[in-house]
């Protein structure tokens, strides 16, 4: 029974917000009016049914926190899609960069003069090892680029009668070193028992893998050995490819011995002047010293024939200068420049009020030249 004074029409409003003669919205699917400091919203309404739509600009010197200079917003099951803000002019908001992601502002929007740090997607390398964005006066500077990498590789190739297990979900890229796995349909299988049902991304490109070829049940016939049959003949490759980027050609053979685990090769070579920096279950990686230039690739790997692939040469890249030679600089001792770089070398003092010169040496295809000595201020501008 209702209460004496109190409209049928009260209860009923706590229960359901009628729109209609056959269909009634929950009362909580309607979304209050958004608070919104220095802006203004259209249409201006207590609450705002579900679905309906919200538009909203900020006074001058403010902008919306989302692209452009005016916003929406919509109404969704009793809550706004997005939360009108009305930001500073020289704020930003969260910057665009495809195949990346970086921290996520727990306000929306960035303050002017903040940093933020941007990770590549799995794939993809910061381009000229820039990985940080600046906002600066509202807008975004120094904007990483993340591009594909040329060490990456794209889907791997298919193995017939096999299925990929550890890689969940796909991805458009794969980066180098990753490991695929995969297991063969019932009743196929791949030749030998310590083979892996594995292959990697190397370089660019997938290793070759052993292929799944159907298993035939022994018989007093052949005098209860067990052999395979079908599928391709072993070692005729699946569209993987060698270390050289090439792949197996149509008769089974391939241009280049495929790339197997570097345990399967023997003492890893020698660099004169370098060393391994960094020891994969699929390569080495080799680094030159100071003062050294590598020649070839920096990558070696271990061929399925138990050759290593031709390692890389460190050449000298440098010049020396004896200061005790040179009676015009400061005796230091022995300076070594990398080739192409240029140093300052102190001169004894001379005679002028500028009491501090320097000689500049430069290198260049492993030749040392000297300048003449030379005050800051002609160094400064180039006068030397």
């Amino acid at each position: 029974m209702l209460q004496p004074g109190v409209s049928w029409k009260v209860y009923l409003g706590f229960a359901f917000l009628c729109c209609g003669a056959h269909r009634c919205v929950s009362a909580s699917r309607y979304c209050p009016a958004p608070t919104l400091d220095g802006g203004y919203l259209v249409p201006q309404q207590d609450t705002y049914s579900h679905g309906a739509v919200l538009f909203y600009a900020c006074e001058n010197g403010l902008k919306p926190a989302v692209e452009g200079w005016w916003a929406t917003a919509t109404c969704r099951d009793g809550k706004w899609s997005t939360r009108p803000q009305c930001i500073d002019i020289n704020d930003c908001i969260p910057p665009a960069l495809p195949h990346a992601k970086y921290t996520s502002s727990s306000v929306g929007w960035y303050k002017n003069g903040s940093p933020v740090r941007v990770t590549c997607d799995t794939g993809y390398v910061h381009r000229n090892w820039d990985a940080t964005a600046l906002c600066a006066n509202g807008t975004w500077s120094s904007v990483p680029v993340c591009e594909r990498s040329t060490q990456a590789c794209s889907e791997p190739p298919k193995i017939a009668h096999a299925v990929i297990i550890n890689q969940n979900p796909k991805q458009d890229l794969y980066a180098s070193d990753t490991e695929v796995v995969y297991e063969c349909e019932e009743g196929y299988n791949v030749q030998g028992e310590d083979v892996k049902k594995s292959f990697f991304c190397f370089a660019g490109s997938w290793t070759a893998a052993p292929d799944c070829v159907r298993e035939i049940k022994p018989t007093p016939a052949d005098g209860g050995s067990t052999t395979s049959t079908g599928g391709r003949r072993p070692g005729s490759g699946h569209g993987g490819s060698d270390v050289g980027g090439r792949g197996s050609t149509g008769g089974g053979s391939s241009s280049k011995p495929d790339v197997t685990t570097v345990d399967r090769c023997g003492a890893t070579p020698v660099v004169p002047n370098g060393e391994i920096v960094e020891r994969n279950q699929m390569f080495l990686n080799y680094q030159c010293a100071s003062f050294y230039t590598r020649v070839g690739p920096g990558r070696v790997v271990c061929h399925s024939n138990g050759q290593w692939s031709k390692a890389p040469a460190c050449k000298a890249a440098y010049c020396s200068v004896d200061t005790g030679e040179y009676p015009q600089l400061k005796h230091v001792g022995v300076k070594f420049i990398n080739s192409g770089e240029k140093v300052r070398l102190e001169c004894v003092k001379l005679d002028h009020w500028l009491t501090n010169h320097y000689s500049v040496g430069s290198c260049n295809n492993e030749q040392m030249t000297l300048s003449r000595c030379c005050n800051w201020w002609d160094l400064t501008w180039n006068k030397c």
